[in-house]
């Protein structure tokens, strides 16, 4: 038995795992390529193995570096099942027809505008093949069984890390071969901490965070610490923020800090319909998440949310004080960077990155003091604050990993570190070996290993 590691390898992004048990292959997710361009172009080579000799493909959640490559897997041809949890599957309804949606837009503007290399500019992939992939989706039960050859099962348990999220066991051959998805936080204010596990042969671990420590405050009252003093001077608070999870965060947040009337009056902006979507499905699963039902009714409730180009118009033409809650999380598309060039040249005004921003994307940018932004071929000046809400990552940071780990009862034979910067997933390896002893290896793009 194998694993090919093609994706999240050095980076965050392009989460693609092949899994072969001798009689079958199996990709575990197949997210699309994020961040430094020489890490995207990823997405326009060919896949580096065959999509005739899959048997299936299984996700650990929605997001789109774990979920964007299906369209284009798709388009290339491939026709067979893909398997999810069910908030898994609604929420990918959304998601991907809106990633696809977001290729179309932005190659029709490079087009109007003449910015792009290549000519014509086109999309990576379109909604057509979005719509095509979703048909190919299998809901699935946390813990039901999934046959995927006469040799292997597999189920997916709770990772905690949005809606849907799992972590993947494979039995095949007598082994446990466990692919942990991204872990979610223990004390996460929206999302119910990961499942406990206690053993598997082979251990694929993400170390987003495996050289940081979240650090231990209030998530409500660093939001009030950092959006308050901008209000207070009639300043616009401008949040890039996912879409899923980390935007119903976010009004979950806002509507505390409501309720206790440090918000007064202030208009609140959801400019996201994919994350309004997403909102309502948080309000149908309501087991999977800590949000009692009159907190879903208040988060839902908080904000005014934005559903038309005409509507994202009007709001960029007030004024402050106001808050913005608007995708992409890290700045890479979508209507915020039009809110962006509203209102980054403003020095009243606040950027608040909510969580971790991958090297090369614009939030990465960023954050790392850009006197200069460039969005849409033209540099925009950057004289608001930046700042990052810490407290808010819905990734495990290093100890919160360790103590994940510490409920094994005996060692995997290996464990895998994937879905980390170079960094981030070396230092990780440290802190395993040196607390338990365990053997770890940091795979690089597109190796195999036997397991």
């Amino acid at each position: 038995m194998t694993i090919s590691f093609y994706g999240a390898t050095g980076t965050v992004t392009g989460s693609k795992y092949l899994f072969d048990d001798g009689t079958a292959e199996t990709l575990i997710d197949c997210g699309l390529f994020q961040g430094f361009k020489q890490i995207r172009q990823r997405n326009w080579q060919p896949l580096p193995f065959s999509i005739k000799s899959l048997a299936q493909v299984v996700l650990t959640h929605a997001h789109i570096d774990h979920t964007g490559y299906l369209p284009l897997l798709v388009k290339h041809g491939y026709d067979k099942r893909v398997y999810c949890t069910k908030a898994t599957r609604d929420l990918c309804e959304i998601m991907l027809p809106d990633a696809a949606h977001l290729q179309e837009e932005e190659a029709r503007y490079a087009n109007k505008h003449g910015y792009s290399r290549n000519k014509p500019a086109l999309p990576l992939f379109t909604i057509d093949d979005a719509e095509r992939a979703l048909r190919l989706l299998e809901p699935v039960e946390f813990g039901e069984t999934i046959r995927l050859s006469k040799r292997a099962t597999a189920s997916i348990q709770p990772s905690g890390h949005i809606l849907g999220a799992g972590m993947i066991a494979i039995e095949a051959g007598g082994k446990r071969v466990l692919f942990s998805g991204d872990l979610g936080r223990m004390d996460d204010p929206l999302m119910k901490p990961p499942t406990r596990v206690d053993h598997a042969d082979a251990l694929v671990l993400e170390s987003t965070y495996g050289n940081r420590l979240h650090p231990d405050v209030d998530p409500e009252a660093e939001l009030g610490r950092h959006i308050l003093p901008v209000l207070g001077r009639n300043g616009i608070v401008v949040i890039p923020a996912f879409a899923v999870g980390r935007a119903q965060t976010l009004l979950l947040l806002l509507a505390r800090l409501k309720a206790k009337g440090k918000l007064g009056s202030v208009p609140i902006f959801l400019n996201s319909p994919m994350a309004v979507d997403a909102t309502r499905i948080y309000q149908t699963y309501r087991t999977l998440h800590r949000m009692t039902p009159e907190e879903c009714s208040a988060a839902c409730h908080v904000a005014t949310f934005v559903n038309s180009v005409e509507q994202s118009k009007d709001v960029n033409a007030r004024k402050g004080p106001m808050i913005i809650i608007a995708a992409s999380g890290m700045a890479t598309g979508g209507r915020v960077l039009h809110h962006l060039k509203a209102f980054a040249p403003d020095p009243n005004n606040l950027v608040l990155f909510s969580g971790f921003q991958a090297g090369g994307t614009r939030g990465a940018t960023m954050m790392a003091g850009a006197e200069t932004i460039r969005i849409h071929g033209v540099d925009i000046p950057l004289r608001a604050k930046v700042a990052n809400l810490e407290a808010l990552s819905a990734h495990a940071d290093y100890n919160e990993i360790l103590a994940w780990l510490g409920g094994f009862e005996r060692p995997p034979t290996r464990t895998y570190l994937t879905h980390g910067e170079p960094e981030a997933a070396d230092q990780l390896r440290q802190h395993i070996e040196r607390r338990y002893g365990w053997d770890c290896y940091v795979p690089d793009y597109r190796e195999t290993v036997d397991v």
